[in-house]
């Protein structure tokens, strides 16, 4: 059985790699996977603008399907060639900009609601603090099997929302199922503190 396709930001986040020699060293800064993910980040704005003017279509659909599906590329390229401390910061924040700048665009052009925007950017940003301040105490937090579900929820939802037949004649699908990623999202962050509390007494208890 093979494994499931990781994406670029549990990659860079110290996933496990290959025993080959790996072409880049974890310093590096300009590689085909950064480079991916640079793409995916500059894009965000034209995506943004896209979702705006042009509403459900094909076009954003088709946009959205490769602007989403590169996280799961880069992250197969840094696995081939090696992760780096760059890209373990410019992947998960490439993902952010685009999910949440194409929720932000969708809930400005009426498409969703605000609350579930607010709801998942406050979590991401709550995440990004927690992170950083268990890394300071030498604690890591890896990601969750349930943290990628979401991910998926949230990038299907966007889609559903984009896509005509359903955001144009049934706009509560893709609604209802950016709820169900919102909940996924809450319980993994509960799950994340958990994980930080348990880490935080294991480094108590060897120091």
């Amino acid at each position: 059985m093979t494994s499931a396709p990781q994406s670029g930001a549990e990659v860079r986040a110290g996933a496990p790699t290959s025993a080959r020699v790996l072409k880049y060293h974890r310093s590096a800064r300009v590689t085909p996977a950064n480079a991916i993910t640079m793409v995916r980040l500059l894009a965000t704005p034209l995506m943004v603008a896209l979702v705006v003017v042009l509403g459900p279509s094909w076009t954003n659909v088709a946009i959205w399907s490769l602007l989403a599906s590169t996280d799961f590329v880069d992250g197969w390229v840094a696995r081939r060639e090696g992760p780096t401390t760059s890209g373990a910061f410019l992947d998960p924040l490439a993902d952010k900009a685009l999910v949440l700048g194409a929720l932000a665009a969708l809930a400005a052009s009426g498409r969703i609601g605000w609350m579930p925007v607010v709801i998942i950017a406050a979590r991401e940003g709550a995440m990004s603090l927690y992170r950083s301040a268990m890394a300071r105490r030498g604690v890591s937090v890896p990601a969750r099997p349930l943290a990628k579900v979401k991910t998926a929820m949230q990038d299907l939802a966007v889609g559903l929302v984009l896509l005509p037949v359903i955001g144009l004649h049934h706009p509560a699908v893709g609604r209802d199922l950016l709820w169900v990623a919102v909940g996924l999202a809450l319980v993994s962050f509960a799950q994340y503190l958990a994980d930080g509390r348990a880490g935080a007494a294991r480094s108590a208890t060897t120091a």
